[in-house]
């Protein structure tokens, strides 16, 4: 069993939820719910490990609030 990290946001002009996991070439999905997308996120990487092992470009790190005055 893999774990990846996904940034999930919701697209303001389609109401959809888009994801995707950083530095995972292809990894990336969009669904009407956050369960749907969590269900198309996995279906997606598992298609993408068939390949083989991922070359992950970048490591998700994490989220940072940046207070602007």
């Amino acid at each position: 069993m893999r774990v990846f990290t996904a940034v999930l946001e919701k697209c303001p002009d389609t109401g959809l939820y888009v994801g995707f996991v950083p530095g995972f070439p292809g990894a990336h999905s969009q669904g009407e719910t956050l369960e749907e997308l969590s269900k198309n996120l996995q279906e997606v990487i598992k298609m993408l490990l068939e390949d083989g092992e991922p070359q992950l470009q970048t490591e998700f790190v994490g989220t940072q609030n940046i207070v602007v005055a």
